[in-house]
């Protein structure tokens, strides 16, 4: 299963990293990845005007866009927008941190699990 790491580098600047979960055969239940510790679970609503200047994430977490879209820029001015059903694994906790803002003035759920 692939997912979007959000990370600080050593520019002190945060990037995009594709990476994959690995699924292994779980039978009747399908592909499953490994046992993964979690923290706890915040369930978010932002409105279709929401605008997030640069900021880091609070801690380590994964991020499911459960309904909407998010623009998510980093550093370098790269820009990703994430859908419905995507996961973001956001780590980048110090440095510059990223932006976020809503897309074509929609509101977005969204699950945070964290990892801290």
């Amino acid at each position: 299963m692939k997912i979007t790491r959000i990370y600080t580098g050593p520019d002190n600047r945060s990037h995009f990293e594709d990476i994959e979960i690995p699924l292994q055969d779980g039978g009747a239940a399908g592909r499953m990845s490994a046992l993964q510790k979690a923290t706890g679970v915040i369930f978010r609503e932002t409105d279709g005007s929401y605008y997030f200047d640069w900021h880091n994430a609070p801690r380590r977490q994964y991020v499911v866009i459960l309904d909407g879209e998010v623009e998510i820029e980093i550093g370098d001015g790269s820009k990703r927008i994430f859908r419905t059903g995507d996961v973001l694994l956001a780590e980048d906790t110090t440095g510059q941190g990223h932006i976020s803002r809503a897309v074509a003035g929609k509101p977005r759920k969204s699950l945070f699990i964290t990892l801290d």
